[in-house]
């Protein structure tokens, strides 16, 4: 049985849905190809589970090529940083020279080449790379993480952002929902739709500061990058929060694309979790 290649399979603080993909394919006896940066604890625990763990740079052609020969399958997710589009034109190219059947990506809700943000047009021209290679790609656009949120109550103790009134309204969803449905898609032997929206819970940010068990505070939009840039230490990341933040803020009480779709619970086989069930997890 030929493996699944898993990029973004170390994990990270933004939802680690590529290290989830893992450890649930793994789990369905499916053989994984775990694609990481570093050759660290993290790609030895992926070792230890059972995963072939190739190291690279998604960016590098010399290093993706190797790591989708013999495959058919692969999940592909990057971290909102820069490079990104340099990685999708490498995996595309990869992908389509092996003629790769599946590929899942993680994408955003609201991607558009008019999106509010600059990270999320980007995300629109990676998903027209990915269609444009012939690999089957499947994009999930996935609403705003609950982990987004951690971060930042776990930085200062509140839910401190620039959005304005505690009624504006936030799509959410857990990042091991966004893994349970790449999982499978992957596993998924039929036809699956080009793009999946994904969102667990529609809540105002005033509930979900409630859900937290803190208070939610609006902040200065300049004094919330000052802070976040510390935080983050990425510019691309606050530059793509900030704006969507001010997005959110704008539109303010919700979306046509704020809604809970049966598609969580299609690919998983239960509900989407719920910020009150993260918090308590």
């Amino acid at each position: 049985m030929e493996p699944i290649l898993v990029t973004g399979a170390a994990g990270g603080q933004q939802g680690s849905t590529g290290r989830r993909v893992v450890e649930t394919l793994l789990r369905a006896d499916r053989p994984v190809r775990a694609f990481v940066h570093s050759d660290d604890a993290r790609a030895a625990e992926l070792k230890d589970l059972g995963a072939e763990v190739v190291v690279g740079d998604l960016r590098e052609i010399t290093t993706v090529l190797p790591a989708v020969q013999g495959v058919r399958r692969a999940y592909f997710t990057y971290p909102v940083t820069a490079g990104m589009l340099d990685a999708t034109a490498a995996f595309a190219a990869a992908a389509h020279q092996e003629s790769l059947e599946r590929v899942v990506a993680v994408s955003q809700l609201g991607s558009d080449p008019h999106a509010g943000t600059p990270h999320m047009r980007r995300h629109w021209v990676a998903e027209q790379v990915l269609d444009r290679a012939q690999i089957g790609a499947v994009h999930l656009r996935a609403a705003v993480f609950f982990e987004n949120l951690r971060v930042v109550i776990d930085h200062s103790g509140e839910l401190a952002l620039p959005l304005g009134s505690p009624d504006t309204v936030l799509p959410l969803i857990a990042g091991a929902d966004v893994a349970g449905v790449g999982a499978g898609v992957l596993l998924d032997p039929g036809e699956v739709e080009p793009v999946l929206w994904l969102a667990g819970e529609i809540r105002t940010v005033g509930e979900a500061a409630e859900a937290f068990g803190v208070r939610y505070v609006d902040v200065d939009p300049d004094e919330w990058k000052r802070t976040a840039i510390s935080l983050y230490r990425d510019e691309v990341a606050v530059e793509h929060l900030s704006h969507l933040w001010k997005m959110f803020s704008d539109i303010g009480s919700g979306h046509q694309l704020y809604q809970v779709t049966d598609t969580i619970e299609r690919f998983t086989g239960r509900p989407p979790i719920t910020l009150r069930e993260f918090v308590a997890g």
